[in-house]
């Protein structure tokens, strides 16, 4: 899969402008502030139809313009795609592929599968557990479309109970049944969430593993630990247990959208006891195993977005990626740096056509 071409209108701070790219390795250099991250930002929207940065659909519009386009040309499995995502202000964001609208959003998740890694990793580490809930949905959704549909529908009745339980409270009356009703449904979809993600991380800590083992040179134990609420019971006898303490607090306790994967260094919190370089390294390898996941679920090379990361890494650690990337079938790489005489010097390390766009 290849992304021949993008062209933004109104993006962010862009304009106008368009881009032909190179099959193997393209580079946006330039100064902080150019737009080289809102490049990359572009193409991962051609992907998940939303920003990596900025969740607010609307602030990705440029300042006084009514709406923003981003065009994309693929080549996927010999044929040719167009992907469109467009937004005017106040309205609902349309996704495009081959100009029909998508439906359902997340009927175009997976289509473009994408890995990203970029300074804003670091939330992973230092942010709460739904930043890394939302790491492991995001990759399995990737390759699992009734994975991302029962996540849609538990998310949509954890909220729908929350309404339910604010409305007993706003009332001081309480009806059972009613409740009783959601406790099931969300027993049914958490119960396959919480599997497939079992699943998922007994393929993927392995993945991880060996991945931190090559750019760290093996010295270090790590470990992904999952931590669940159904891990040692159904659902819906939670859910029964907490009852008092949801009619209290307004909202469900207890449930998968309160998992967490914990990062360990050493048997120990990698926020906590890991250097900057360490941190560094795991989410590095995290984002690699990403793509490794993907790819073989796929049977496609996502697209490798790697952001600022030059000024942010020691040389060793570059030296690395650049290895696995001339060494491996990594597909379409998009980089982007401050300074072009070292992307340059970096890129000419790996054995690959290239093409340097100066913003």
């Amino acid at each position: 899969m290849i992304l021949k071409s993008l062209s933004v209108l109104n993006y962010k701070n862009f304009d106008e402008r368009s881009f032909i790219f190179n099959e193997k390795i393209n580079c946006f250099v330039g100064n902080n502030g150019v737009g080289k991250t809102n490049v990359l930002d572009a193409i991962y929207h051609l992907s998940f139809g939303k920003s990596y940065f900025n969740p607010i659909a609307s602030q990705n519009i440029k300042h006084d313009e009514p709406f923003f386009v981003v065009n994309g040309e693929y080549e996927k499995e010999n044929t040719s795609e167009k992907i469109v995502v467009s937004l005017k202000r106040g309205k609902k964001k349309v996704i495009k592929r081959n100009g029909k609208i998508y439906e359902k959003y997340s009927d175009h998740i997976g289509f473009l599968p994408l890995v990203i890694i970029s300074p804003a990793d670091r939330d992973l580490i230092i942010e709460g557990s739904a930043t890394r809930r939302k790491f492991m949905d995001g990759v399995i959704s990737q390759s699992d479309k009734s994975y991302l549909n029962a996540l849609l529908k538990y998310n949509k009745i954890v909220a729908q109970r929350n309404s339910l339980l604010k409305y007993f409270a706003v009332n001081h009356t309480f009806n059972k049944d009613t409740l009783e009703v959601y406790n099931l449904q969300l027993d049914q979809f958490g119960h396959e969430i919480h599997e497939k993600r079992q699943a998922f991380l007994e393929t993927f800590i392995p993945i991880f593993k060996a991945r931190y083992e090559a750019i760290s040179n093996g010295n270090e134990l790590v470990e992904l630990v999952y931590e669940s609420d159904l891990t040692t019971n159904r659902l819906e006898t939670l859910l029964k247990t907490v009852i008092n303490k949801d009619k209290a607090i307004q909202y469900t306790s207890v449930g998968i959208h309160k998992d967490d994967l914990i990062f360990n260094i050493a048997e120990h919190p990698i926020k906590k006891f890991g250097s900057q370089g360490q941190q560094k390294s795991f989410l590095i390898a995290l984002k690699l195993a990403q793509f490794d996941f993907i790819k073989s679920r796929s049977h496609v090379n996502p697209i490798l977005l790697l952001d600022d990361i030059f000024d942010k890494l020691d040389e060793q650690r570059v030296s690395q990626i650049i290895k696995l990337v001339d060494d491996e079938n990594f597909g379409q790489l998009f980089i982007s740096d401050t300074h072009a005489d070292r992307t340059e010097a970096v890129v000419k390390q790996v054995h690959q056509s290239y093409e340097i766009f100066k913003l």
